[in-house]
């Protein structure tokens, strides 16, 4: 780390302290415009020995728990990068190093289970039927599986997927660590639309090393580091794949699709269904070629909308104006005949 970097890092660490409260919310606003400090804290982070990284933690968990939203997406951004260097440090047994990190991850853990009363929260999602339309899918265009799902929906059987409450920890152990690393993924990808494109980067290129880590394909990535496998969970994979699904279409094609090929390589070789599932989904969804997309620009999945009858255009080919020109060439033909 240059002197330079060290330096906007500690300036940034003492310039926090003697911030005024009423301050705070102009601070945060300009903060996000701050490359150079961004790009300094990825490297304090990526050197677990660094004297500033105890100190960086603490800042990032003080910017998590202050309430202002954006300063709480600029802890959110480091997230991969967090716990990719905390995998790191475990698979070598390093523990010790990994004591600011680990807190820092438990610290926003602890944070985003409760509301802000206090009270365990529980996630609910309900998964849409496919009876209704929408951007993605006309019910017409089914066939009989509209009719099945049509019957359900009348029925009112809707599906409903909950998740919490979830267990306040106080250390990691091989036991709950993927259980809070899954859940801290969730709470990231809730908030992808606000993370720099340097975010993606780091979400893309952990997910291809913790893949493939210890694997005969590390070589072929040529990455250098740890040698060690890093165990996973299926749920964990299948959000990483969620993060890697959106930075396909908002500037990170290149990287998404390397990450997408390790997570396929990984979890063929563990035999998780769930994440080959989603990830073959993904694979067969994609468009042939990359996407050349605004990086700066509206951060959006991307989707074709099924042409209404008003798009159609008045000259198109039905079976009545195939008739008619049918008939209309005999009667041409016919005439001709009779001439001669």
């Amino acid at each position: 780390m240059f002197t330079s970097e060290k330096g906007i890092v500690e300036e940034w660490l003492s310039e926090f302290k003697t911030l005024p409260e009423a301050s705070l919310p102009n601070y945060a606003t300009n903060l996000k415009d701050k490359n150079s400090l961004v790009s300094s804290l990825y490297k304090v982070i990526q050197e677990p020995q660094s004297e500033l990284l105890e100190p960086v933690c603490h800042q990032l968990f003080e910017f998590y728990r202050s309430g202002e939203k954006q300063l709480l997406q600029f802890t959110l951004q480091f997230l991969p990068e967090l716990i990719w260097c905390y995998l790191a440090i475990v698979v070598s047994r390093n523990v010790h190093s990994s004591g600011c990190i680990e807190a820092l991850l438990l610290g926003v853990y602890n944070l985003e289970i409760v509301d802000k009363h206090g009270h365990s929260k529980v996630l609910s999602f309900t998964i849409p039927s496919l009876s209704k339309p929408s951007v993605y899918h006309e019910p017409s265009s089914i066939g009989s599986m509209a009719l099945t799902e049509s019957a359900l929906s009348q029925h009112g059987l809707s599906k409903v997927v909950y998740s919490g409450p979830h267990p306040q920890r106080e250390m990691l152990t091989a036991q709950n660590r993927f259980e809070v690393l899954t859940f801290l993924l969730l709470c990231y990808n809730a908030a992808l639309t606000y993370m720099p494109s340097v975010s993606l980067q780091s979400l893309c290129q952990i997910c291809s090393r913790i893949c493939v880590s210890g694997y005969p394909r590390q070589h072929v990535r040529k990455y250098k580091g740890i040698s060690s496998r890093i165990p996973v969970s299926s749920g964990f994979m299948v959000q990483m794949l969620t993060g890697i699904y959106f930075a396909f279409y908002n500037g990170e094609w290149d990287l998404a699709q390397k990450a997408l090929d390790d997570i396929i390589y990984r979890a063929q070789l563990e035999l998780y269904p769930e994440p080959l599932l989603v990830a073959n989904a993904i694979k067969a969804s994609l468009p042939h070629g990359a996407m050349k997309s605004n990086k700066e620009g509206t951060r959006c999945i991307q989707v074709e909308i099924t042409p209404t009858s008003s798009r159609i255009s008045r000259n198109a080919v039905t079976s009545m104006s195939i008739r008619g020109h049918r008939w209309k060439r005999h009667a041409i033909i016919l005439s001709y005949h009779l001439q001669f």
